[in-house]
Order: C-alpha cells, then sequence, then structure tokens
C-alpha cells in the first residue's frame, strides 16, 4: 500500500462519478462509460488503487481487454501508476488468458503442454481436407463459410454433437458432420484453432472443479473492459470466475454495442445487475472529445433505442457549431460536397485534411470519393480496409477484362487462371507458360491448346480447355456488348460470384457488393462515353489504379466504415449514405436489428470532436443499381435547433424549427478544384496543364504529347490533379 499522499495523487483530477468507480470498495462493479468519458482512465486508476490503497497483489488482478494493443496499453499506464510490479498482473486478451491457463491445465483435456494454435489459414485448410474426407465437395461447401458457422457453434459454447442435434438444413447438417470430423483432427494434432482457447477453457472448469476453484481463489478482482462487445463463452468465463468473490467490474456502454455479426451480446451489459442483484451501477456522463450540440444530437438519436441504459452526455467544452445536414442530388455531387468542405475548411479555417474522416455504412460507398479525391489531388487513406481499386476481387475482376483485351498480359492471365478454383495448379501453369514460351504464343491460345503439353494430366488439360472456352466466349461479347455486359458476364460466366455466395460469409457478402459497385462504374462509363470501348474503360481506371501516385502522407483524409471508427476520434466528421436503406442498411432492417444500427449512427456521430456533418442523396447508384431513396430516418430524429440544412436540389430540405442555408448555397460550398497552371493527366491523353476555367466545370487544358489544347467537363473527364 502507498503513503496517503500517494493515493490521492493518484486519485487527483478525476471528477466525481469517476472518483466512485475507481474507489468502489468491492463487490460487483458497472461502470457505463458514455462515449469520451475517460473509461480507459477508470479502468487503470481502479487497477492502481487496488493496489495502492486496498493492498491486493498484482497477480491478484485479472484484466481483460479486447485487443494486445489496448493490453500493452494498459499494461504501460499502470505501470507508470505503480511502478514494475505492474508486470505480475494478468492484463491480457481473452484468448490469451485462456491459452495461459490451457498450457498450464492442457493434460486435463488430454492435450499436451505443447500444443499449437492454429492460425485462419490452418483452419480452413484442415476444414477443406475433413470436405474432401466426407466427400463434400469445397465449391458446394465454401471452406470459409463451413469454418464461420463452427466458429459461431464454438462461440456459443456448443460442442459439435450439440450443434448437430439443434440444427436443421442441408448445409448445417453437413456443417455439423465437418464440425465433429473437424475436431476428431484438432485433437489428434495436439491443436487448438482460436475459438477453442474460449471453449476449452469453460470445458475445463466446468470438467474440473478443483481447477475452477483454483482460478477462482488467484483472480480476487476481475475487471473487463468494453464489456458490451463480449459473447456468450466470453460471458460464461467472467461468472464461472467471479460468481463466488463478486469482485467483477465490468465498464462499457450499451449505447455502442455494434459487433452483434460477430457474436457480441448486448444482454451481457443489459443484464449484468440481474445476474449480480447487488450491483453498484455508476454512469460516466461528461464527455471530454465533443461539443454539446454534438452530444446533445446524439443523445436525442440514441434516446429512440428501447434496449438501453439511459445516459445523457454533457461536456464543458461549449456549444459548437450546428451539426450540418446536406441534400445532394447523387453520390457524385455528395462526394464532391465533402471534397469541397475539406477544401474550404482546410483554407479558410485552418482545419488540417489529417483532422477529417469520413464514415460509409459498406466499403463500396468509398468508390466514389476515391474517385473524386484522386481527380482534386486530396490525399487520403482507408483505415481498416484497402483502397477501392487494391481489393483483391476489384484487381481479379480487372484482370478478366485485361485479359480480354490484351491475351499476352501474362500477370493478369496468372491472376485468373485459377480464380476461382478450377483445378490448375502451379505446377500446370509453369508448363503452360513454357510451351507458351517455345510455340511463340500467348498463353491464352496455349491454354486452348493444353492437349499438345507434354506431362499434363487429363483433369489440367480439361480444366485450361475449359478456361480458354469461357474466355472466348467473353471475347464474343466485348466485340460488340457494352463494358458493364462484358463485366457481368465475367463475373457470372467465371464462377466468381458463385464462389462468394456459396461461402456465406459478411466478409463475403462485402467483396459481392464491391463487385457489384464495379459494374456500377463501367455503367456510367458506358452511358457517358460517346464511343466508349473495353480498352477506354481501361484507360480510365488506369488513373485510379497507379498506386505509386497514391502514396498517403499524415495529412491524409480518413476514410473508414463506422464500424472501423470506434475507439477513434477526428476534429471534423463527415456521415455520407444517411438514406433509408443504405444507413440504416436494408439487410438490418430486414433481421430487425434497427437499434444496432441507431447505436452505429451514435458511435459515428461521438467520434466527431468539433464540427459534424451528414450527407444523403436523392438518388444513388450503389451495387450496380441506381436507386431513388427517402433521407435516413436517423436524420428526422436530430433535434431541428441543432441543426443546418443545405440543399443543392433548388428548394429547402429543412423541417419546422430548422436553420435553413438558401437553396443555392450548397453549390457555393463546391469550390474550383482546378485552376490556370495546375499539371493535370488525362488517362487517354496524358499529362498537359490547365490553361482557363469556364463556369459550369469547364476546363482548358493543353496536352504535352501533341500541344493540342481540349475543353473538358471536369464532372466527367477523366482528369486527374497532380
Amino acid at each position: 500500500m502507498l503513503p496517503r499522499a500517494d493515493i490521492d495523487s493518484l486519485l487527483a483530477g478525476l471528477n466525481e462519478p469517476q472518483l466512485k468507480a475507481v474507489t468502489h470498495p468491492g463487490g460487483p462493479l458497472l461502470v457505463l462509460a458514455g462515449a469520451g468519458s475517460g473509461k480507459t482512465r477508470v479502468l487503470t486508476h481502479r487497477v492502481a488503487f487496488l493496489i495502492a490503497a486496498q493492498g491486493v497483489k498484482p497477480h491478484e488482478i485479472l484484466a481483460i481487454t479486447f485487443t494486445n494493443k489496448a493490453a500493452n496499453e494498459m499494461k504501460d499506464r499502470i505501470e507508470a501508476l505503480v511502478g514494475p510490479i505492474a508486470r505480475t498482473m494478468w492484463i491480457s486478451t481473452f484468448h490469451a488468458a485462456c491459452a495461459r491457463i490451457l498450457r498450464k491445465e492442457a493434460q486435463q483435456l488430454g492435450y499436451r503442454q505443447n500444443f499449437t494454435i492454429y492460425d485462419a489459414g490452418d483452419q480452413v485448410r484442415l476444414i477443406k481436407r475433413c470436405l474432401k474426407e466426407l466427400g463434400f465437395d469445397p465449391k458446394r461447401f465454401p471452406p470459409k463459410g463451413v469454418h464461420a458457422v463452427i466458429s459461431s457453434a464454438k462461440n456459443r459454447l456448443l460442442h459439435a454433437d450439440e450443434f448437430g442435434d439443434m440444427v436443421e438444413g442441408f448445409f448445417d447438417n453437413t456443417v455439423a458432420k465437418v464440425y465433429s470430423v473437424y475436431q476428431q483432427k484438432l485433437f489428434a494434432n495436439n491443436a487448438m484453432d482460436f475459438d477453442d482457447l474460449l471453449m476449452r477453457a469453460a470445458d475445463l472448469f466446468r470438467q474440473f472443479p478443483d481447477r475452477l476453484e483454483h482460478y477462482r481463489r488467484a483472480f480476487g478482482h476481475i475487471l473487463v473492459d468494453e464489456y458490451q462487445d463480449t459473447n456468450h463463452a466470453q460471458y460464461v468465463l467472467v461468472n464461472m470466475l467471479g460468481r463466488d468473490h463478486r469482485n467483477v467490474c465490468v465498464v462499457g456502454d450499451d449505447d455502442q454495442s455494434i459487433y452483434s455479426w460477430r457474436g457480441a451480446d448486448i444482454r451481457n451489459i443489459l443484464d449484468f445487475e440481474q445476474d449480480y442483484p447487488e450491483a453498484t451501477v455508476i454512469k460516466l456522463e461528461q464527455n471530454y472529445r465533443s461539443t454539446q450540440t454534438i452530444l446533445s444530437s446524439a443523445n436525442a438519436i440514441i434516446s429512440n433505442n428501447r434496449d438501453r441504459k439511459s445516459k445523457e452526455l454533457w461536456t464543458a467544452l461549449g456549444q459548437g457549431d450546428p451539426v450540418r445536414v446536406a441534400e445532394v442530388e447523387d453520390e457524385h455531387a455528395e462526394a464532391r460536397f465533402v471534397a469541397g468542405e475539406i477544401n474550404r475548411l482546410e483554407h479558410e479555417e485552418d482545419v488540417r485534411p489529417g483532422e477529417v474522416a469520413v464514415f460509409y455504412r459498406v466499403n463500396a460507398q468509398s468508390r466514389v470519393l476515391e474517385d473524386i479525391f484522386v481527380r482534386y489531388g486530396i490525399d487520403y487513406r482507408v483505415v481498416g480496409g484497402t483502397k477501392f481499386y487494391e481489393r483483391a476481387e476489384i484487381k481479379d475482376a480487372i484482370a478478366y477484362l485485361l485479359v480480354l483485351e490484351n491475351p499476352s498480359d501474362t500477370v493478369s492471365f496468372g491472376r485468373i487462371v485459377n480464380t476461382p478454383k478450377r483445378g490448375i495448379g502451379q505446377a500446370t501453369v509453369a508448363a503452360l507458360n513454357r510451351f507458351a514460351d517455345v510455340e511463340g504464343v500467348s498463353p491464352m491460345e496455349a491454354a486452348a491448346r493444353a492437349a499438345e503439353i507434354a506431362d499434363l494430366r487429363p483433369a489440367a488439360v480439361s480444366a485450361l480447355k475449359g478456361f480458354a472456352g469461357l474466355m472466348a466466349g467473353l471475347a464474343e461479347t466485348a466485340a460488340a456488348a457494352p463494358v458493364a455486359e462484358i463485366l457481368e458476364e465475367a463475373l457470372s460466366g467465371s464462377g466468381y460470384l458463385e464462389a462468394l455466395k456459396a461461402e456465406r460469409t459478411i466478409e463475403a457478402e462485402g467483396r459481392i457488393e464491391n463487385l457489384m459497385e464495379l459494374v456500377g462504374v463501367a455503367e456510367e462509363y458506358d452511358r457517358r462515353a460517346v464511343e466508349g470501348s473495353l480498352s477506354g474503360f481501361l484507360e480510365e481506371i488506369s488513373l485510379y489504379t497507379d498506386v505509386d501516385k497514391l502514396a498517403t502522407s499524415e495529412e491524409s483524409v480518413t476514410l473508414m466504415t463506422l464500424h472501423n471508427a470506434k475507439g477513434l476520434e477526428f476534429p471534423v466528421v463527415f456521415i455520407i449514405g444517411a438514406e433509408e436503406g443504405v444507413f440504416p442498411h436494408s439487410r438490418s432492417l430486414e433481421e430487425q436489428n434497427l437499434e444496432e444500427e441507431r447505436r452505429l449512427c451514435y458511435v459515428g456521430m461521438t467520434r466527431a470532436m468539433r464540427r459534424l456533418y451528414f450527407s444523403y442523396a436523392a438518388t444513388r447508384n450503389l451495387y450496380g443499381a441506381r436507386n431513388y431513396n427517402m433521407g435516413s430516418r436517423f436524420l428526422a430524429e436530430l433535434p431541428d435547433n441543432l441543426v443546418e440544412f443545405v440543399s443543392s436540389r433548388g428548394r429547402a430540405a429543412a423541417r419546422a424549427g430548422a436553420v435553413v442555408q438558401p437553396a443555392g448555397e450548397l453549390e457555393a460550398m463546391v469550390p474550383d478544384f482546378f485552376h490556370a497552371g495546375d499539371r493535370v493527366v488525362h488517362a487517354a491523353f496524358g499529362p498537359g496543364v490547365v490553361t482557363g476555367v469556364e463556369p459550369g466545370g469547364a476546363v482548358a487544358v493543353r496536352f504535352d504529347a501533341d500541344r493540342s489544347e481540349r475543353k473538358l467537363m471536369v464532372e466527367y473527364a477523366p482528369l486527374r490533379k497532380v
């Protein structure tokens, strides 16, 4: 224990609710920590107080976080408070803590202590082997999809036999059979997968009460961060260890529970007082991040959720600017609005691009933003994802088009010849390339002549000839069809879309959405290109696939999905696509998961420190289809007196009582990004210099190659500022 003066120093600077949480004498404690309310400070100071003032030994404390990064940060902060003694604490993720326990107790469950932990790739490969052993086609039952179902079952602590007894339908029954064989092989290999770490730890405690009692005594205090994100297995483990001594402190915010799709159960935090009726509940409602306008707007929206613990965020930082809601014509006008505001904020208010973030509901929405930012020379980075044209599925789709345009493109050919899987392995491709070199033909022609290649097995010959036939059919289509039709036929005829659909995973759904967005890009090109062609389309998108010229800096605008924004903060935040069916997402509406969508909106809003924008488009081309949309219901839940509406559609977009900018105000907010003297590059004409700018978005450019001067419409021309 530390002297009183040191303890007073430890507690200095805490507000009243934080102080109550940190100095809680013992027993169950629920800390409802609103966004930006200093929950990490409370958690670390609580641990330090237990050691410094209550005489708890560091090794008697189990502190759980959700990422290794968070665990390391917590260790550093606690060590700064109490010194090196903190290193003897158990501060780790759930999985790391369970792995540490299982290393000591493996023999109880029949494992050796040196068991292997299989990573995601190992798991999928083993499941593929199980499928083949059971006689199931991996194309019909993709290993990734099977693994996702098994993972979900394990996180609900369902063993293979229990899962098999409760499922119906051919797919799930097949998964149950694979699950059983998969577990047998894991055990035979003295291996566990990531989900086994939780499930086997729970098995240990259930089957061997003496070991549970040992760890209950060992961990006299349990603290869990982000409790709203725990799944069923994690919930069970916490309560197994803490049910007797009751020194369980959980910190979280039910209003930020946004991960049900990966197993998180909001009931864990909502029902904490049922599990521990004597629990002390402390609300942290003072926010240290955002203006009161932003917080009051977020409070108003989240208050529409019924399944929540009431909280009312407030701040001493001042009222701040109104939330700005922009109605635009379409997704291109939306991207120009965002780009224009970023430019204006930088030049008029000294807001650096690195202080700005743009959030969207799904990855595919970034594509139009990226196109506009590249054209206007705005540096950006995609966090938690990949730039649109660098995503694997987009590169695959474009590679099909590149081979159609140039059959001699060996790099693109190599990318697609076995994508999706066709049974064409590396040895087959190597033999094909040798034949092509000797004969002086393209890889595509060599594939058509596969029967002439020595040492190829009949199955490989058949697969190559099938691929060559597919591409020949696509070439016939490409001779006369618009680009979008060529692309759609390539994606369907190749089996690429079918393979993704068969995966039945959230990730695969996202890839399909991205591919449909690429189809939308092709449709846009087909509509506006006077003499459109496949080569013209490929030239145009080359503007956005030049990785070397898209290098980012620390002063880049941040683009990310709303799910990836959790835990971050930015002075300026744009939330785009605030339309029914986009945000809230149509899938969530179909699954009656509106409250989680509203929590996602709340998370996005409370990332903003000084300025918050929403935008919605009257019409939007997303996933290759154009829709006419209503504004999101979340916009209707914003308080009128805190909102400023602007519209580019020639009419007011406001409700009674709201501040309204003139209808033409929005267009005035989008300044010209091209000026006389700017260096630019055009997809077809190459580099040049702007010689003049005219009202309405026309620019005159003198191109270096032939010194010709052309007048181009910025909105449609494949022109980029350099």
